[in-house]
This record gives C-alpha cells, structure tokens and sequence, in this order.
C-alpha cells in the first residue's frame, strides 16, 4: 500500500485538506462544518478557547475519531479510507504526556521505538538521538516521577518524533510550562519544520501563534471563524496605530489638532496625557504630519506604529461570534467535548 512515489512526500502541496469536517457528541455540535488546508513544510496554528473544537479536529484528522460528515485527506490520503497509511505519516503529542512514570526517559523511548518495530539496537541509538536533541541527556536514567512538567512535555514529543513523520500533530504542547522551556519548545518546533516536517499546532496562546505559525485558524464554537495569516488576520480588524510622544505637554492640544487635520482621522490623547494615538490608513502621510509638527516647533519625545495584537484579533473576532448567537436566541447551541 505505501505507494506515492514510495511515501515521498515532497511534491505533495497540502499536508491536510479537510472539508465540511462535523462531529456530535448527544446534543453538542462539537465540531461544525470546519474546513482546513495546510500547506506542506509550514507551521498552521488552530487557534480557540477551551472548548472551541481544536481537540476534537485534531483527533479526526489523526484518525483517532470518525468524523460524523465531510472528509479529510492527509498527503492526498484519505483519513478513513487510507487510514493504515495515514497513521504512518502522522505523530501525535497530546495535552498531557503520554508515557509511564514508573520508567525512565531511556526506558519509555526504548519501549515506544520496539512497538513501532524498531530493532532492539535502532530503539538505543533512537532514544540516544532524542534525549541529546531535547536536552535531556542528564535525565536519561532519572525515573518520570521525578521530571518537571516541562521535561515530560519535551520527553513526550521526543516519543511522537521516533518514526520521524512528514506531519506532526501537536495539541496545546506548551500548556503549563514556564515561559523558559516554552521557549526552548517553540525552538525544537521551528527545528523540525526546518528538518523537512508539517506542523499542525493547536493553542490557547496567542503569542505562541504569533511566534510559530504560517498561517492560523481561529475556530470558535466548533466553526472556523477566520482563517489566514497572522498579518492578514491583524490587518482585518483594522489598520495600524501611531504612537506620538510629546516633548512638552502643553504642546498636546495643538498637536492632536494637526495629527488629525494633516491623517484626516479622530485621534485619542492617552489617559496618563503625554500619548497621541491616530489611526493610520495612509503611511505616506506621516512624513508631512512630521515636517507639520517641526513647522511648529512641537517637540516629539517618541514615535512609533503599532500592529494590531493578536489578542485584539481575537477578541475582536469570538466578540463577533458571541454577539451572532445572541441574536439568533432561537439558534442551536454549539459546544464541545474534548
């Protein structure tokens, strides 16, 4: 069955193209029509709330659960249909460590290396090769239930990598680690798409997807409610901000009136005093807002232009979601079990 150019991969455009993907548990919609396409080689970020429908998603895709509607395809194989070949394409690293706390890191890795047949001497140098690359040589012979959380979670993807997959799911791998090994984790990631893999990564964090991703979807209440990337997802609720620090505040006053006379925009003075800040539709015009301040002789302390965050993407985006159902008062209730 392992066709396809023997399983190479590389002329393959998408990772995962999924359509019309629904899943309901009883009376919940957990996941609702989403659609997903992920180019090969590149980080994708899901994106939600606890309980939005990221897990779920990603456990359809990996073949963990049956999809009540739509398809999936990973590599051009069919999740259902192809799902032995699918399974070798793909590893999983789930919220919480899937390894046994009685062993040690060598231990678990030999282990995990035997069941995905490996010879006894391949499962050493395997878990050699994945204790150095996660920084966890030190640990090796340590027993699990003495590991911080964050060496679980590194130990735990170090297990999902031992097949070496072209596709990688990894869901809210991050969650509870200190702001260090997160950092450390977010390297290993980049690493990986680097070394020729496809991430598919799910987060709470929105500086984790701000830092990783290539491309991000934003799924809320079991639907995709946007989807592009991280600057295209900033620029659609609106467009940059200027910053303006006044020297001297008493040239404040005078200062918003030309702000807004030379951007044609409402401007807004900080509550603190000392902080203009202006929309900013047109770039071109901040050079002549600048030779306008300098023609009188008001001082900038500071200036800088402002992206919008990502928080504010999101936010922006569930407030919309939220303020949809509230309106449709006789709309079915979306939720999810994960």
């Amino acid at each position: 069955m392992r066709n396809k150019d023997s399983m190479n991969l590389t002329n393959e455009k998408y990772a995962v193209e999924a359509k019309g993907l629904i899943k309901t548990f009883g009376d919940h919609r957990a996941v609702d029509g989403v659609d997903l396409v992920v180019p090969t080689g590149s980080i994708y970020g899901v994106l939600g709330p606890n309980g939005a429908g990221k897990t779920t998603t990603i456990r359809m895709l990996a073949t963990l659960l049956r999809a009540d509607s739509g398809s999936a395809k990973i590599f051009g194989y069919d999740v259902v249909k192809d799902s032995q070949i699918v399974r070798q394409l793909i590893g999983v690293t789930g919220q919480y460590a899937s390894v046994d706390e009685s062993l040690s890191a060598t231990e678990n890795l030999i282990i995990f290396s035997r069941l995905l047949g490996l010879s006894r001497l391949e499962a050493k140098r395997k878990a050699t090769e994945l204790l150095e690359e996660f920084g966890l040589m030190d640990a090796a012979k340590r027993p699990l239930k003495n590991f911080s959380g964050g060496m679980r979670r590194r130990l735990d993807l170090a297990a999902s990598l031992i097949a070496q997959p072209p596709l990688i799911f990894l869901d809210e791998p991050t969650t509870g680690l200190d702001p260090r090994t997160r950092n450390q984790m977010w390297d290993t990631i980049r690493r990986l798409v680097k070394s020729g893999s496809t991430v598919l990564l799910t987060t709470q964090y929105l500086q984790e997807a701000d830092e990783l991703a290539d491309r991000v979807a934003v799924i809320d209440h079991g639907s995709v409610v946007a989807e592009g990337t991280v600057n295209e997802l900033k620029e659609s609720i609106g467009t940059s901000s200027l910053h303006l620090s006044i020297q001297h505040t008493q040239d404040i006053p005078n200062a918003r009136i030309i702000v807004e006379q030379v951007l044609h925009v409402q401007s807004a003075v900080s509550p603190e005093g000392g902080m203009i800040t202006a929309p900013m539709a047109a770039a071109d015009r901040v050079t002549d807002l600048l030779v306008a301040l300098r023609e009188a002789d008001i001082k900038l302390a500071e200036l800088s232009v402002q992206k919008p965050s990502l928080d504010e993407v999101f936010l922006n985006i569930t407030a919309e979601g939220n303020k949809n159902s509230q309106a449709n008062p006789n709309q079915k209730k979306k939720g999810d079990i994960l």
